[in-house]
């Protein structure tokens, strides 16, 4: 059978509708839900990473004084204010000491008292020696005159019995001798005692340092141990950070550090670390370490935010990816591998990390292997994929 012939103008529509399907078939294969995802893609490197921690700290003081009274009462005055210098020995405040002063002077006519009544008891015990020094010499006398029957007997035991008095008066004065000096020792004990707690009112500097606080002014009543005055060495400054329990392989004391200061985050700081404290924080998940700055910057206040970066020494070389191509999953770290054109997820274990994004791979997966790094949407084993050079909207 012979087909009609077509005009002109219906084979221009036929060539305009091919053309159009194929415009919209290449379309749906380029950019429709059966177009290839595409992706980028990396070789793993075999290198060592040059491992670093980082944390947030804050500026503390390593030898801070809460210093206040021993026992309770009134402030009097107070020296000193917030961010003046201080040596140490000087006054910083004064507790009222109420009737102490009165107790003094009491306890101090005492002590005189007992003073005096030493030296009398002394001079007894001196008039009772001689006493009985004589009354030997009598005795000893008459015990001879008696021998020689110069004398009764009833002579000589008469002076017998005034050495034995004489020899108790020297004992009694001796006891009360000693009994004079007990009791201006205690008298003595009790005086230094009460100086001891009115040299306590004068609050005065343990060490040089600079005042941070004033817990309590002048007319308010604090209580043993309540803090009146905060005192700290500006010497003793150090930071103390936090770190990822996670990330804190290699946290050793001596590690150099970097120190960027929230008031100055474009100069960094060296210091090291000083102490690792042996316990961590189980909420935060988190070791805290304190740092020492090497040279304390001028102008440094207590409670500043820092930046902190440990560097820790290289470990072994090992198949290093970007952090980005690493996908984490419930049962477990791994990477989409490029094989044969197409992607399948493999497991991985991993190892130390950078602060530049690099990680390295433990076991599963080897040198110059494929990966993906990027992708547009989800991927699947045996998916379509493309490699391309970056995805829109990527850094290049």
């Amino acid at each position: 059978m012979k087909l009609p012939a077509l005009s002109s103008k219906q084979l221009v529509l036929i060539i305009c509708g091919v053309v159009l399907l194929a415009g919209f078939a290449m379309v749906v294969s380029r950019s429709g839900p059966l177009a290839p995802i595409r992706v980028t893609v990396v070789r793993a490197e075999t290198r060592t990473l040059a491992t670093s921690l980082f944390g947030i700290g804050t500026i503390e003081a390593r030898r801070s004084y809460f210093i206040g009274p021993t026992a309770a009462g009134r402030v009097r005055s107070i020296q000193v204010d917030v961010g003046d210098s201080v040596k140490a020995g000087q006054v910083l405040a004064e507790i009222d000491p109420v009737d102490l002063d009165e107790r003094l002077r009491s306890q101090e006519a005492a002590y005189t008292r007992a003073q005096s009544a030493v030296v009398a008891a002394d001079a007894t015990r001196k008039d009772a020696q001689a006493r009985k020094e004589l009354a030997e010499i009598n005795a000893k006398r008459y015990l001879d005159l008696g021998e020689k029957r110069f004398v009764s007997p009833s002579a000589v035991e008469g002076k017998q019995q005034e050495f034995t008095s004489a020899q108790a008066a020297l004992e009694s004065a001796a006891a009360n001798l000693q009994g004079s000096r007990q009791e201006l020792t205690r008298l003595r004990a009790d005086l230094d005692g009460l100086r001891q707690q009115r040299k306590n009112l004068r609050l005065l500097a343990p060490r040089d340092g600079i005042v941070t606080s004033r817990d309590a002014e002048p007319g308010s009543t604090v209580i043993a141990g309540q803090s009146v005055v905060k005192l700290i060495e500006p010497d003793s400054l150090w930071v103390k950070v936090r770190l990822d329990q996670g990330r804190s392989r290699g946290l050793a004391v001596g590690l150099p550090a970097e120190i960027a200061l929230r008031a100055n985050p474009s100069s960094k700081l060296p210091g090291k670390v000083l102490r690792v404290e042996p316990v961590s924080d189980s909420v935060t998940e988190e070791r805290i370490a304190f740092i020492a700055l090497d040279k304390l910057p001028a102008g440094l206040t207590v409670g500043e935010l820092a930046e902190v970066t440990l560097n820790t020494a290289p470990g072994e070389a090992l198949p290093t990816l970007p952090n980005a191509a690493i996908k984490h999953t419930a049962q477990g770290p791994g990477v989409w591998l490029l094989q044969d054109g197409k992607p399948v997820f493999t497991r991985v274990s991993l190892g130390e990390s950078s602060l530049d994004g690099y990680t390295q791979i433990r076991a599963g997966l080897n040198e110059g292997a494929q990966v993906i790094v990027h992708r547009e949407k989800e991927l699947s084993d045996g998916a379509r994929i493309k490699v391309v050079e970056r995805l829109a909207g990527s850094k290049p």
